[in-house]
């Protein structure tokens, strides 16, 4: 990984990011499902297997959990940090709370470094992952919405259909891909989470989880998450959002913005037997 001082510190400059936004539309192959590769979605319900206490404070843009630590950004101007935080109580046990003028979104890991968007700033804040001190920002173009990595490229959302690859070194766009739901292209891709080869994404304001083929940017499975809260413990602005995969488990840990709850799930087939 390049060293902290060779990334850009300040806001990437109007004209520079319209420069890079031009190049990455000449040189980067933009991935289309060809229409024979739209099968019909499975569709999926979710199955909890636990509660969990949840910072309702919390206005949750990523989720991620590492060697059973989990790792939270949570947005708003003003309000905005990166948190470690206990999975079974939910206790902040670290916390690192940005600059009121920044909006955090997706998290990310890269080795022993967390990759955390913002909004609208055009930057990636780079943080060490035991102590969450802060080393760098890294620019790039467009919004930020949800952040997760492959195992290859760190993949971007920023709420359209579009995926975007970027190389973890350089943050350079190396593939766009869009997404595709029954051969109609699926906007406002939020939180994202790769795990057991796929890519799942909350589609903001709906209580849905897709799972995406990274390759093709076809939805193979639709997940209906609308169990989780009742209509009465709903905050007024708490969507869905927040996606992280125990590997240890085969469990996911889902939550949303201002929730007082994180549940641990596994996604099943909808029950299709006559009531």
């Amino acid at each position: 990984m390049p060293t902290a001082s060779l990334y850009r510190v300040g806001p990437l400059p109007v004209v520079a990011a319209i420069l890079l936004m031009a190049c990455e539309a000449e040189s980067v192959q933009v991935f289309e499902s060809p229409a024979s590769l739209n099968a019909e979605p499975l569709e999926l319900v979710v199955a909890v297997q636990s509660v969990r206490p949840h910072d309702r404070r919390a206005f949750t843009q990523g989720l991620l959990l590492v060697d059973g630590e989990l790792y939270e950004s949570t947005g708003q101007y003003g309000r905005s940090s990166i948190r470690r935080v206990n999975p079974r109580t939910g206790e902040v046990e670290r916390r690192y709370d940005l600059p009121p003028d920044v909006f955090g979104e997706g998290l990310a890991r890269v080795g022993e470094r967390l990759y955390q968007l913002t909004w609208h700033r055009q930057q990636a804040l780079i943080y060490d992952l035991e102590s969450l001190d802060r080393l760098g920002t890294i620019p790039y173009s467009g919004q930020g919405w949800g952040l997760c990595f492959d195992s290859a490229y760190l993949v971007r959302s920023d709420g359209t259909e579009r995926l975007f690859f970027h190389d973890p070194e350089s943050f350079e766009v190396t593939r766009v891909v869009r997404v595709s739901l029954r051969g109609e292209p699926l906007a406002r891709l939020n939180e994202l989470e790769c795990a057991e080869g796929w890519i799942y994404a909350n589609v903001w304001r709906t209580d849905t989880i897709v799972r995406i083929d990274g390759q093709s940017g076809e939805v193979r499975a639709v997940i209906d998450a609308s169990s989780l809260l009742t209509a009465e413990e709903r905050p007024r602005f708490g969507v869905l959002n927040g996606i992280a995969y125990d590997p240890t488990a085969g469990t996911f840990l889902l939550t949303g913005k201002n929730w007082s709850k994180l549940f641990e799930v596994t996604f099943v087939e909808r029950d299709r037997t006559p009531s």
